[in-house]
């Protein structure tokens, strides 16, 4: 696959995953609701593999996209983010 078009599949991917959390979250109002019922724990569940599909995306990113790429957007914090995704 072409690069470009595999960081386009890794933007859409990463932009997936958040957007199912966003919809997982919906209904939650404290972290007590994840733990109350079956429902909450399998929310909680399907959000941490989202979480990691998304950190294993940004690890994929990271080893694509010349760092110089990073530096045009000095406001996102790429160590942080870096940090914890594992890259």
């Amino acid at each position: 696959m072409h690069s470009r078009s595999m960081l386009l599949e890794l933007f859409l991917e990463i932009q997936e995953g958040i957007r199912r959390i966003e919809r997982r979250f919906s209904g939650i109002t404290t972290a007590d609701d994840f733990i109350c019922n079956d429902d909450g724990l399998d929310r909680l569940d399907a959000i941490a593999m989202m979480l990691v599909a998304i950190g294993e995306n940004i690890q994929k990113l990271d080893k694509l996209i010349d760092p110089k790429l990073f530096e045009q957007y000095p406001d996102i914090d790429w160590v942080g983010i870096k940090k914890y995704t594992g890259s």
